[in-house]
């Protein structure tokens, strides 16, 4: 449900914990009661004023800067009014306090109180009232979150193209040609018995295979930058002891996981991000996959399962130096069989041979799947560049947007009405109404990309998810 939105609200913007500076924002109308006592004084619009903030009885709380932003020309399309102070946590949640206290004062010149209902903002609340009045679309005030959690130098640039309307402007031209298409059939339906045919004249075929092409290619950005924003789960798989642990240390380069000559040594899941040219790649180290009468390693291994099933993309990793052993043969077979049955189509396995270092010079590698030696590093570069194959991962670094899976799910729906809506303007006039129910389908489902229009739960799942004071 969304937030209570003619309430003036304060929260601190900063994180919280120690820091050289801090910052206390209120967002609301008519705040100048509250400035004074705060402040002592009016403030300059969008001009820094140095000066003390004020306690009830006057004394100075803290020294700092105070800034005024009148609607609305602010971040929030309201009034804000920000005090800039020390960083300790103290001081700041005396600010607070102090913000909270004084809006509930009788001021002196109205009789009134000074910010009546004056209250502490929910995550995402100063950023969901800029979407609310019109200052940044839905795709952009996610990139806000999007740009905060980045974890990849990519991913940052890349949330900061979205916030600056890179992403929202694609959307917007896709729009428009949707809305020149639904003009000209609405113009269709409407005379229908006029001689000129419009559809016709202003080659509605032309354009809808060019707005085809666009939607494509945005659909290309939007998926890259999905992948910049999620990621995907690579789970390693195999028997105990083929090197699991190793590989997982040397895709991250640090020592994460316990590596030991002892058959199952792994007994739950390890796991680590690491980034691949700024995709970042969720890697899970699992128990080697065997029968076990031990209780604590089964559970391990039902673990696995479980991290295999819910993979992105896996790596069955089989140890050369035994890979001709009939009976180890015979097993890396069966895991095979389960990994092809328990796993859907659209999940890659890639195949590993480890200990490469270790194998005769004699015996050449496999010719399948990537050969490597996690104690040299030779293959890991390999197993990288398929890591981002199987990925889908293209670098086109200067037209990445961070996009999220919602994005991506709606694009593919406007891809589907527009398909459909290429064959009914084939089978021309009969079939002209489905047409543009399909045209009107398309630009639905893009106007919820940038949250035109939507359904109140959708914009308080997305903005809960904000931090307090953003």
């Amino acid at each position: 449900m969304l937030a209570r939105t003619a309430d003036p609200i304060v929260a601190i913007a900063t994180a919280s914990g120690r820091g050289s500076v801090g910052i206390v924002r209120v967002s609301g109308r008519e705040l100048a009661p509250l400035i004074d006592a705060l402040c002592g004084r009016a403030l300059k619009p969008r001009e820094a004023s140095y000066l003390p903030f004020r306690d009830a009885d006057g004394s100075p709380i803290d020294r700092g800067l105070a800034l005024h932003f009148p609607a609305p020309h602010s971040f929030t399309g309201e009034d804000v009014f920000e005090l800039q102070a020390h960083g300790g946590t103290v001081v700041l949640q005396l600010l607070l306090a102090r913000c909270l206290a004084a809006a509930a004062e009788t001021d002196p010149a109205t009789g009134r109180p000074r910010l009546a209902g004056l209250r502490v903002a929910e995550p995402g609340e100063f950023s969901q009232r800029a979407f609310l009045n019109g200052k940044i679309d839905l795709a952009q005030a996610e990139a806000i979150a999007d740009l905060i959690d980045a974890s990849t130098e990519a991913a940052a640039r890349s949330a900061s193209r979205s916030l600056s309307g890179a992403f929202s402007d694609e959307i917007h031209t896709l729009l428009e040609a949707l809305v020149r298409l639904r003009m000209l059939v609405e113009a269709t339906l409407d005379f229908p018995d006029e001689e000129i045919d419009f559809l016709q004249e202003a080659d509605a075929a032309g354009q809808l295979v060019a707005l085809q092409s666009q939607l494509a290619a945005v659909q290309q950005r939007a998926r890259q930058g999905a992948l910049l924003r999620e990621g995907i789960k690579v789970v390693i798989a195999g028997q105990p002891n083929a090197g699991k642990s190793s590989l997982l240390n040397a895709l991250a380069g640090a020592e994460l996981a316990i590596v030991s000559a002892v058959a199952g040594t792994t007994r739950d899941v390890v796991s680590q991000t690491i980034q691949i040219q700024g995709v970042p790649l969720h890697v899970v180290d699992t128990a080697g996959l065997r029968d076990s009468v031990d209780e604590v390693e089964q559970i391990g291994i039902a673990r696995a399962w479980s991290q295999i099933e819910g993979a992105d993309a896996v790596l069955f990793l089989h140890d050369l130096t035994r890979s001709a052993a009939p009976a180890y043969a015979q097993a890396d077979a069966e895991i095979a069989g389960l990994l092809a049955s328990r796993l859907p189509a659209s999940v890659p396995v890639i195949d590993v041979w480890s200990k490469l270092d270790a194998l005769p010079a004699t015996q050449p590698p496999p010719d399948s799947g990537v050969s490597l030696s996690a104690r040299t590093g030779a293959g890991i570069e390999t197993l990288r560049r398929r890591l981002l194959e199987v990925a889908g991962w293209q670098a086109v670094p200067e037209g990445v947007y961070l996009a999220r899976a919602r994005h991506v799910q709606a694009l593919s729906r406007v891809e589907e009405h527009i398909a459909l809506a290429t064959a009914h303007l084939a089978a021309h006039a009969q079939l002209l109404d489905l047409l543009a129910e399909e045209l009107r389908l398309a630009q639905n489902a893009l106007n919820e990309i940038t949250g035109e229009f939507g359904a109140d739960d959708l914009l308080g799942v997305i903005f809960s998810r904000f931090c307090i004071g953003k």
